[in-house]
């Protein structure tokens, strides 16, 4: 699995860019096979500011999964569960099949 960060408009510092590798890097667990993820931190102008898009790039498909909060780890655990949740359902529907 490769993980790319990007931070628009600011610079992740070392901790927060190791923080996301670590809780990104547990999806594998729920998807076998080649994917890319993609990590985009950016910063808005609400209160809930820590903007967090989570691309998860796999053969055939694409998952996307978007979370605001006041911290960037409080947006990146938000993502990885969702994604978790996202990927779980997927398996499940082609088990169906």
């Amino acid at each position: 699995m490769e993980i790319t960060i990007k931070s628009l408009k600011f610079d992740a510092d070392a901790k927060l860019v190791a923080f996301i590798e670590k809780k990104v890097a547990r999806l594998e667990k729920f998807h076998e096979g080649q994917s890319d993820v993609e990590v985009t931190l950016s910063l808005l102008k609400e209160p809930a500011n820590k903007n967090v898009k989570l691309k998860l790039h796999t053969p055939g498909e694409n998952h996307i999964i978007e979370r605001n909060s006041t911290t960037f780890e409080d947006a990146v655990n938000a993502c990885v569960d969702a994604m978790k949740e996202k990927l779980t359902r997927s398996k499940e529907k082609s088990l169906e099949k």
